[in-house]
């Protein structure tokens, strides 16, 4: 068996001891001032940084006790096992089920990341849409993003549906929108999608169609026609509804 040189052998109990080091500690321990000395000695032993404090502590990834997100909290001290924080942001962006809005970010890396989803927007690395009046950040890739999408407006619209009235679930909820829904002529449910697709926004003529068994043109078309009060009134109406008509009776003479 090898045997593991003594400042190398120094350093490992060091780190077991007290998990996370900074850069003047590991000078110390390693009796060097060079910078790169320390980093090649450390590079041994699969070392990862920390993405706060400016990535100024160390440690192994044999020591590090990752979560299910790849994440480690120790003495306020952050790291993750998916790198650097853009590098981490970027990730979490790209295996979302519905992309990540800024504090949801926050909540889960403990960090400010606006800089950081500035810089990868700027260098196109992922796309941003608003949504609800929210921007939400999704993956660069075209159909990783689509789907993103998707997942995001029906978790918001579902969570809507639900604020308004919680003594009913979403089943029953969508159930009773599609039986309404099927109660309409071809004009109005056109229109009705129209509506619906509008309160979503981008992204809502694709999301509509697929509730309502609709083709997302179709969905559109009635999107276009309330934009421009292009609707038929008469069509609305059904066949015999209304005030019947008086028939003029001619006069006798």
């Amino acid at each position: 068996m090898k045997k593991i040189p003594e400042h190398s052998e120094t350093l490992l109990n060091a780190i077991d001891k007290k998990k996370i080091l900074s850069i003047d500690e590991l000078k110390n321990i390693l009796g060097t001032q060079s910078r790169m000395t320390i980093f090649r000695k450390l590079k041994e032993f699969n070392y990862i940084t920390s993405y706060s404090h400016s990535g100024k502590f160390y440690s192994l990834k044999r020591t590090a006790q990752f979560d299910s997100l790849g994440l480690w909290f120790i003495n306020s001290v952050l790291f993750s096992k998916h790198g650097t924080l853009i590098e981490s942001i970027k990730y979490f962006i790209d295996q979302s089920k519905g992309g990540y809005t800024a504090s949801e970010l926050e909540k889960y890396l403990k960090v400010k990341v606006d800089d950081v989803l500035f810089s990868l927007l700027k260098n196109q690395k992922i796309e941003r849409e608003k949504i609800f009046g929210i921007y939400v950040y999704f993956s660069k890739d075209n159909r990783t993003r689509k789907r993103q999408e998707l997942f995001r407006k029906d978790f918001i619209y579902d969570s809507n549906m639900i604020k308004m009235n919680p003594e009913v679930s979403m089943d029953e909820l969508k159930a009773a929108l599609i039986i309404f829904f099927s109660l309409l002529d071809e004009q109005q449910r056109r229109l009705y999608a129209g509506l619906e697709s509008m309160k979503i926004g981008y992204g809502g003529d694709n999301f509509i169609a697929n509730i309502l068994g609709l083709s997302g043109k179709t969905v559109a078309k009635g999107r276009k026609e309330l934009l421009i009060n292009k609707i038929d009134a008469d069509g609305i109406r059904k066949k015999g509804g209304g005030r019947k008509t008086i028939k003029k009776k001619s006069l006798k003479l």
